[in-house]
C-alpha cells in the first residue's frame, strides 16, 4: 500500500462529522490537507483545529468549484463527504420534492462536478472517493429518495473509475455513523437503527475514516464499494 506521508489530500464536507474525521486521520497519516465547504465560519474553524488549510466552495455551483481546485493547487487524493440526507425521508406521498433535489444536487451532481475539475489537478496515481450509504442496499419505508441517491453515488463512482483511470475511484457506504447530526437523535432512536446489527451499535466517525485512509492507499483498488455499516447488509 502507498504511504500518505507527504501526500496532499482534498477534503470537500471537511468542517464535520465524517469529513472532518478524514481530515484528522489524513494529517496523523503524514498527509497535507486541504478542507472545503460552503460555510465560511465553519471550515475556517475546522482548519483552525486541524492545523490545515481551509477554502469555501459551494458544489452547486460549477464557478466556485472550478475556482475551488484552481486555489488547491496540484493534489493526490480527493475525498467528498458534503451533504446530508435529511429532507430525502419521509413516506412518498408526503415527499418534499423541491428540498430533497436540493441534497441530490450536492450528494451527486456536487459529487460530479468535483470530478470534472479534481482531474485537472490530481496526480495520476492519485484518487477519488465518494460517499454513499447503505439504504442503496437495504431500503426501508420512508427513504426512497434517500436509496435512489446513494445508488447514484455508487453508480457514479464505478463510471469514473472506468472514464478517469488510471486515477482511482471508489466509494464507502456508512451505515449509521455517529455524527453531530445523527447523535443529536438520542440514544434510544439510536439503537431501534442499530439493536438487530451484528454489531449493534452506530459507528464513530473515526471508525469510518479508516475505510477512506485505506482506499488512498489501497493502489490496486478502483470502481468498488466499502461498506462501513456494523453488518448491516447482512442482515
Amino acid at each position: 500500500m502507498a504511504k500518505l506521508d507527504g501526500a496532499k489530500v482534498v477534503v470537500i464536507g471537511g468542517a464535520s462529522g465524517v469529513g472532518f474525521a478524514v481530515a484528522a486521520a489524513a494529517m496523523e497519516a503524514g498527509a497535507e490537507v486541504i478542507v472545503g465547504s460552503s460555510q465560511a465560519p465553519r471550515i475556517e474553524a475546522a482548519a483552525a483545529k486541524l492545523g490545515a488549510k481551509g477554502l469555501t466552495v459551494d458544489v452547486k455551483d460549477e464557478a466556485s468549484v472550478a475556482a475551488f481546485f484552481e486555489a488547491a493547487g496540484p493534489f493526490d487524493h480527493l475525498v467528498f463527504t458534503a451533504g446530508d440526507w435529511g429532507h430525502m425521508l419521509g413516506a412518498t406521498r408526503d415527499l418534499d420534492i423541491e428540498a430533497s433535489k436540493a441534497r441530490i444536487e450536492v450528494r451527486f451532481w456536487g459529487a460530479a462536478r468535483a470530478a470534472k475539475y479534481a482531474i485537472r489537478q490530481i496526480a495520476r496515481e492519485g484518487s477519488i472517493t465518494l460517499t454513499g450509504g447503505m439504504l442503496a442496499h437495504r431500503p426501508r419505508p420512508g427513504a426512497p429518495l434517500t436509496t435512489a441517491s446513494a445508488h447514484t453515488t455508487e453508480g457514479l463512482a464505478m463510471g469514473l473509475a472506468r472514464d478517469l483511470a488510471p486515477v482511482r475511484v471508489n466509494a464507502v457506504c456508512l451505515g449509521l455513523i455517529t455524527s453531530e447530526q445523527v447523535q443529536a437523535w438520542g440514544e434510544d432512536m439510536i439503537k431501534g437503527f442499530t439493536a438487530n446489527l451484528p454489531l449493534p451499535r452506530a459507528g464513530s466517525v473515526e471508525e469510518a475514516a479508516e475505510a477512506y485512509l485505506y482506499l488512498m492507499r489501497a493502489t490496486y483498488v478502483t470502481g468498488q464499494v466499502v461498506r462501513v455499516d456494523g453488518g448491516g447488509s447482512l442482515v
